[in-house]
C-alpha cells in the first residue's frame, strides 16, 4: 500500500447541495469515477474521515457513510490501525489515468469515441420554442381536446380489477376491445368493411408509415409520391433505401396520367398518397381519379399507401370514400389516427389492412414496442362506444370551420396583394402561394421577432414556386388576427 498521497479532493469532489441526492452519496459517486478514470489509483492511501470531512465542509458522519458505501460496493478497503485505501480490485480504464480535470469526473462526454453513420435525411430544421404565437402545418388546438371525458375514462378504466391484465405484456395487435369499436366506427365513418383482424394499432401516423415502409420496402424499390410530398413520409421511405419519384399534383390531387406512365416503364412498388386534402396543397383527390389508381395499382402490382392524416374535418360537404372503401383486392395500406381528433400527444393511430399484413406488421412492432398503451386504448374505447368522440369531433368542426373561414377572411381583407389562396374543403391549413420576389425566410425571421413563429417547414420557395402553408387550427379568433396583424407590419416594412 502506498503513502498518503497530495489530491485536491476538493476540486475531485464537487458537491451539489439541496439535490435529490444525499451528499454521502455524491462523495461516494465521485470518488468512484475518480478511481475508475485513474484519478485515485489503486492502493492509495486516503484520508481519514475527519480531514475528508474538514477539506469538504462536511460533518464527519457523513464522510463515514461514503466510506461505508465505497466498501460495501468494493472499491476501497479499511485496514485496523492502518487506515483507509483503494482496494487493488478496483477496475480501472485500460487506457491509463486521464491527466486530472475535474470537468472530467462530473460531465459526460460531448461526442463518441467511435465513429458512425449519420443521417442527412433524417434532418428537420428545428423549431424555435418559447415563442408568443405559431402556424403550424396543421395541428389542432390542444385547448379543445375532452381531458374532462378522457380523464374519466382512463381513471375508471385504472379502478376496475378486471383490467389490471392490460398492465402485462401481451402478443396482440392492440386492445382487442378498442380494436372492436374502432372497425365499427371507421365502417361508419369512412365506408369500410372491416373487422379487428385488419387492424394494428400504432403511436401515430409516422409508426404506421414507418412500420408498412420497412416491411414492405426494399433497397432500389420504387415510390412514387406527389409533387409536393409529406416531408417525414420521404424521410422514412429513403430511410428504407427507397428510390423516389415524384409526379405532378393539380387541382384534382396526383397526375394519373403520370402515374400510368411511370408504370409502362418501371416497376413501381408503392404510390404514397393523401388523398382527403393532399399534404402540403390541401387539393382533395377526385372520386374518378381515385377508382383509376385502384385499378392501375391492381394492374401493375403496386401498394397504395393512404394516409388520411385528417379526414375527420371537412367543412363543405361529406368527403370523399378513402381508396380502402372500394379496395377489393387488397392494394390499399390505410394509416389513419386520433392525434388530430383529440390531440398530437395522445399517441393513438393504426393500420388498417388485408389479415395476412396485419399479422406480418405485429411482429415488425413487437420489435420496437412490444404492445400499445392497452389502458390508454381501453378508455378510448369506451369513448366510442359511448359517442363521446364522435360528439367532440362534430363539435370541434364546427369550430375549425369557423377559424378556416376567418383566416380566409383576414388574408383576403389584408394580405390580397403578396398572395393568393384557395379556401380548402376540409383540413386544419391553408395552402398559400406568394409573390416571387418575397423572400419567405426573411418574412420568417422577421415574424420571429414580432413573437409569430412561422417554421422553417411550412415553406416552400424555389425557383418555380413560392408558398407557405398555414395552419389555422392551433389557434383562435384573436391569435389568427393578431398572427395576420404581425405579417401584414412584416410585408409593409419589406423584409
Amino acid at each position: 500500500m502506498s503513502s498518503p498521497v497530495e489530491i485536491p479532493f476538493k476540486s475531485v469532489i464537487l458537491l451539489e447541495r439541496g439535490t435529490a441526492t444525499p451528499v454521502y452519496l455524491q462523495i461516494a459517486r465521485q470518488m468512484i469515477n475518480a478511481i475508475q478514470r485513474g484519478v485515485l489509483n489503486k492502493g492509495v492511501k486516503l484520508p481519514g474521515t475527519r480531514s475528508l470531512a474538514e477539506m469538504l465542509d462536511v460533518h464527519r458522519k457523513t464522510v463515514v457513510a461514503a466510506y461505508n458505501e465505497l466498501d460495501a460496493q468494493g472499491w476501497i478497503e479499511m485496514l485496523p490501525n492502518k487506515g483507509t485505501f483503494v482496494t487493488d480490485k478496483s477496475p480501472v480504464l485500460k487506457a491509463g489515468s486521464l491527466p486530472f480535470n475535474a470537468e472530467n469526473l462530473v460531465s459526460y462526454p460531448q461526442e463518441t469515441g467511435f465513429s458512425f453513420e449519420r443521417s442527412m435525411l433524417l434532418d428537420r430544421p428545428v423549431s424555435v420554442s418559447g415563442t408568443g404565437l405559431e402556424f403550424t402545418d396543421g395541428l389542432p388546438d390542444v385547448r379543445l381536446a375532452p381531458m374532462d371525458k378522457l380523464a374519466k375514462a382512463y381513471s375508471s378504466v385504472l379502478k376496475r380489477s378486471n383490467n389490471r391484465k392490460y398492465l402485462n405484456y401481451a402478443h396482440v395487435e392492440g386492445n382487442t376491445y378498442f380494436r372492436d369499436k374502432l372497425a365499427i366506427y371507421l365502417n361508419n365513418t369512412r365506408g369500410l368493411h372491416i373487422s379487428r383482424e385488419n387492424i394494428i394499432t400504432t403511436r401515430g401516423i409516422q409508426m404506421g408509415i414507418y412500420l408498412a415502409s420497412m416491411l414492405l420496402i426494399r433497397k432500389g424499390d420504387h415510390v412514387v409520391v406527389g409533387n409536393l410530398s409529406y416531408y417525414t413520409a420521404n424521410m422514412i421511405f429513403q430511410q428504407a433505401g427507397a428510390n423516389i419519384i415524384s409526379v405532378p399534383v393539380d387541382d384534382q390531387g396526383i397526375s394519373v396520367d403520370a402515374v400510368r406512365e411511370l408504370c409502362l416503364t418501371k416497376s413501381i412498388r408503392m404510390l404514397y398518397i393523401t388523398p382527403h386534402h393532399h399534404y402540403p396543397t390541401t387539393v382533395t383527390l377526385s372520386a374518378g381519379r381515385r377508382v383509376e389508381l385502384l385499378n392501375l395499382s391492381v394492374q401493375y402490382g403496386f401498394i397504395i399507401l393512404e394516409d388520411d392524416h385528417d379526414y375527420d374535418f371537412h367543412y363543405n360537404s361529406s368527403p370523399v370514400l378513402p381508396l380502402a372503401s372500394a379496395d377489393s383486392a387488397g392494394m390499399v395500406v390505410y394509416v389513419g389516427s386520433f392525434c388530430k381528433a383529440l390531440a398530437p400527444g395522445l399517441r393513438s393511430g393504426y393500420i388498417v389492412a388485408p389479415r395476412n399484413l396485419i399479422s406480418e406488421l405485429g411482429k415488425f412492432r413487437r420489435i420496437i414496442d412490444r404492445q400499445s398503451d392497452l389502458m390508454m386504448e381501453q378508455a378510448l374505447a369506451e369513448l366510442l362506444d359511448e359517442g363521446e368522440i364522435q360528439r367532440h369531433i362534430k363539435k370541434a368542426q364546427k369550430i375549425y370551420h369557423q377559424r378556416r373561414d376567418l383566416l380566409s377572411t383576414l388574408l383576403t381583407q389584408h394580405l390580397s396583394e403578396y398572395l393568393n389562396f384557395t379556401s380548402p374543403p376540409g383540413g386544419l391549413a391553408i395552402w398559400t402561394e406568394w409573390q416571387k420576389d418575397i423572400n419567405l425566410m426573411r418574412l420568417s425571421k422577421a415574424c420571429l421577432k414580432k413573437d409569430l413563429l412561422l417554421p422553417q417547414t411550412l415553406l416552400f420557395q424555389t425557383g418555380q414556386l413560392s408558398a407557405v402553408r398555414l395552419g389555422f387550427g392551433n389557434l383562435n379568433e384573436h391569435e389568427l388576427n393578431e398572427a395576420v396583424s404581425i405579417m401584414k407590419e412584416v410585408l409593409e416594412n419589406k423584409p
